[in-house]
């Protein structure tokens, strides 16, 4: 009898159960073995996130949530902005298709939207999924590229697998897509160290592009005592086609800058095959560049706030909690005393949270919306120009080879400059990374680490084993 009691007053023992029923359906669709195996189970389980907010609210009351309810509030801000930026539909450029399984997706962006390297975007592509979003490290950097934002995506699944196969297609003109982001780091620090050494494994190569790509626009800025660091890049793949994401350290329209001024080498390693394809013509080592046609509805990526995104972050908190404090306590005094006080009757805890959570969505919903519509017109000169630019655009792009296997490659189908000069490539065994960190002198060393778990663990053990003081590791992670 008391599981099935909904008071008025006080603890309500139904909305606990169901609340805490949620929150061990969450807990256990969150077990590694079902979280790495059944991903979308633990995907679409964890909404019900709502329902075990809301009943957690209806089983305590809303005024002892007051304590953890600040935090909601942020993420609500956060989850509405993503919301009206997933409604748009953003401009595709072009693709660059590698036969390595590799796609480079280029966006369209406002000059305006800035994000630092190593930064995360989602991205949603309706006629694959219209449920499914998928982050995706970005490659490109806002300052070598004011206008393109660009991310690299490996098929290592079902939907990134159908996005390959769609890319593939020889008659395809368009492609619809939407994103939330970017997200990324509030300050970086690699460009601080006297030099950079960059592990990589596979796809994790992908955050050291925007990194490599950053640092070609400082190598050549008009300050020459900010000298950007020695960079040493150490990719390992497990076949020789992998070699042609180093195709992709340079943007597809390459780079009016002088990539010489970077002092970059790349030592890559092939860990399953012994020697490398004799010719551009085993297992079809050609990759191509798609030029996609722009539509009217298709707009520039933009900052959801412009350019003074905590301003415009700091003024929606402070207008939002005014209004929303202001409209409970005049719902409070002017509705529920009245009838608490002037009559028998006692006020429902249950309808006075309602309401109160009422109060804060209808809140947090009018004052975004104003906010985001007010950014969206101050963004249309923006965007107007870049439909302009856009429209020179060319639609086609002839199938190129990659500089590894095809060293008399057309000059039209490579970027301005290459890094070819700077690549190293080592057959059938894996980097020594004891060996490599010990033989580089310096001071002051910064380790970058992005892979599988065993590597940064390796990588790890070395920069922590004691024999020297300079070495500043720092690991990057995409393990769920």
């Amino acid at each position: 009898m008391q599981m099935l009691k909904w008071e008025k007053i006080g603890i309500s023992n139904v909305a606990g159960e169901v609340g805490l029923l949620t929150g061990l359906g969450i807990w256990l669709t969150s077990m590694p073995c079902i979280r790495r195996n059944v991903f979308e189970l633990f995907y679409y389980t964890h909404h019900l996130y709502i329902l075990f907010v809301v009943f957690f609210i209806l089983h305590v009351g809303f005024s002892y949530c007051w304590i953890t309810l600040p935090g909601f509030f942020l993420f609500l801000i956060d989850r509405m902005l993503r919301f009206l930026q997933s409604q748009q539909k953003v401009r595709l450029v072009s693709a660059r298709v590698l036969p390595c399984q590799a796609v480079e997706l280029n966006f369209s962006k406002t000059p305006g939207l800035n994000y630092n390297p190593m930064s995360s975007i989602f991205v949603n592509v309706p006629k694959i999924s219209k449920l499914q979003w998928h982050p995706f490290t970005i490659t490109s950097s806002s300052n070598l590229e004011p206008e393109k934002l660009s991310v690299v995506i490996k098929s290592e699944g079902n939907w990134s697998q159908k996005l390959y196969e769609e890319l593939s297609l020889p008659s395809i003109t368009h492609l619809q897509v939407s994103v939330e982001g970017p997200y990324g780091p509030a300050t970086t620090r690699f460009h601080k160290y006297e030099k950079l050494v960059m592990f990589s494994g596979g796809s994790g190569i992908t955050p050291f592009i925007s990194i490599i790509r950053e640092l070609v626009h400082m190598a050549n800025g008009p300050d020459t005592t900010n000298r950007t660091p020695q960079i040493l890049l150490i990719p390992a793949f497990k076949k020789s086609l992998d070699l042609e994401i180093l195709d992709l350290l340079l943007p597809v329209s390459g780079t009016k800058h002088d990539i010489s001024r970077l002092r970059l080498k790349i030592q890559a390693y092939v860990t399953r095959e012994s020697a490398p394809p004799r010719s551009a013509t085993e297992n079809q080592q050609v990759y191509r560049t798609i030029w996609f046609k722009p539509r009217a509805l298709d707009a520039p990526i933009s900052a959801l706030l412009g350019r003074n995104t905590w301003l415009w972050l700091g003024m929606i908190i402070v207008w939002f909690s005014v209004i929303s404090i202001t409209s409970i306590a005049v719902a409070t005094r002017f509705y529920i005393y009245p009838i608490d006080h002037n009559t028998n009757m006692i006020y429902s805890y249950t309808v006075r949270s309602l309401l109160n959570m009422l109060i804060i969505c209808m809140s947090i919903t009018i004052t975004v919306i104003i906010a985001f519509l007010w950014n969206k017109k101050g963004n249309s000169t923006e965007m107007r120009q870049i439909g302009v630019t856009d429209g020179t655009t060319p639609m086609t792009s002839p199938g190129t080879s990659s500089w590894y296997y095809n060293a008399d490659r057309e000059l039209e189908s490579l970027p301005n400059k290459s890094f070819a000069g700077c690549i190293k490539v080592k057959c059938g065994e894996r980097p020594d990374f004891k060996k490599i960190l010990t033989e580089i002198e310096g001071s002051n060393i910064g380790v970058l680490v992005s892979g599988p778990k065993r590597m940064r663990q390796d990588v790890a053990a070395v920069c922590s084993s004691g024999f020297s003081r300079k070495l500043q590791f720092e690991s990057i992670s995409f393990s769920w």
